[in-house]
């Protein structure tokens, strides 16, 4: 397994021997344990088709962001086992962040309640991080992925937004904006999301990282941190009931920020860890005395 870092492909990986790359104890590779989080807003109809094709899994959480078509009912009624969760704030990120909190499996799975997501290819990223991955991407734009839901100017835009991705933090994937990845639990500090629970500004706006920009904050802070990341072919079916709430334009600009933010982000962290590295300069013998003097 080939480690890419924010600055290109670096040193080969392998299964440490009591502890992981990041310093967490042992993975559990053999027989992880899998949370499936699933954000979901008014999603009654395609949950209860959603559900019950999903894997028998550690846990599936649902983080409903205030529903008011009896999603929460609907998704006890398919899958009675399920976590349920209210988030604090608005948004697609807020609602993942207070999933991740829940989380207590192995490896976490970030899966969509629209009925875009293949239940059966979560077997494909849970075998890429068994298989010494850190962060296994979804993609529709590599070999075996696709999409029958992403329209012309989307397709246009994520392959603009995913150039700038690739050429502000040297990487070579190929989809930027795609919702339906998996990553070892043991992760989710590094992501230094926001508070969760902590309740919305007093002036309306969203919290950074509340939004759809949460796949590019995710995306953009694993590759500063220089983890193993392997692309997994994904293909996006339609959507089976309701309407998006994904705004192309509003949502598009927003990553295209979200881009520029974390780049100076990952540029203040290496600039702080290279500070932290430089040895201390020993004062001279007999310095003090000759100040003294």
């Amino acid at each position: 397994m080939t480690r890419a870092g924010p600055w290109g492909t670096g040193y080969d990986m392998g299964v440490g021997s009591g502890m992981s790359e990041f310093g967490t104890p042992e993975r559990n590779t053999k027989d992880p344990l899998i949370s499936i989080v699933v954000p979901a807003l008014n999603e009654a109809l395609n949950l209860s088709v959603v559900l019950p094709q999903l894997p028998k899994v550690h846990e599936v959480i649902l983080v409903d962001g205030g529903s008011v078509d009896g999603t929460v009912m609907a998704a006890r009624r398919a899958l009675p086992e399920i976590v349920t969760v209210l988030q604090g704030r608005k948004g697609k990120g807020n609602a993942l962040a207070a999933g991740f909190a829940r989380v207590t499996g192995d490896i976490v799975v970030m899966f969509d309640a629209d009925g875009s997501a293949d239940p059966a290819e979560i077997k494909r990223f849970v075998d890429a991080l068994k298989q010494g991955a850190d962060f296994a991407k979804g993609s529709r734009f590599t070999a075996g992925g696709g999409s029958a839901d992403i329209t012309r100017i989307r397709s246009l835009g994520n392959k603009f937004l995913n150039g700038v991705f690739n050429l502000g933090f040297r990487t070579r994937y190929t989809d930027l904006c795609y919702g339906y990845n998996a990553f070892w639990a043991d992760l989710i500090p590094l992501l230094d999301l926001p508070d969760h629970s902590a309740p919305a500004p007093a002036n309306g706006k969203m919290v950074w990282g509340d939004g759809f920009e949460i796949e590019t904050v995710i995306n953009c802070r694993f590759a500063a941190a220089g983890v193993s990341i392997a692309e997994v072919p994904s293909v996006e079916k339609l959507r089976m009931f309701g309407e998006s709430n994904l705004r192309a334009v509003q949502d598009g600009l927003r990553v295209l920020k979200t881009l520029v933010t974390e780049w100076r982000r990952s540029r203040q962290v290496r600039r702080m860890e290279r500070k932290i590295s430089q040895p201390t300069v020993a004062r001279p013998a007999g310095a003090e005395e000759t100040i003294a003097a």
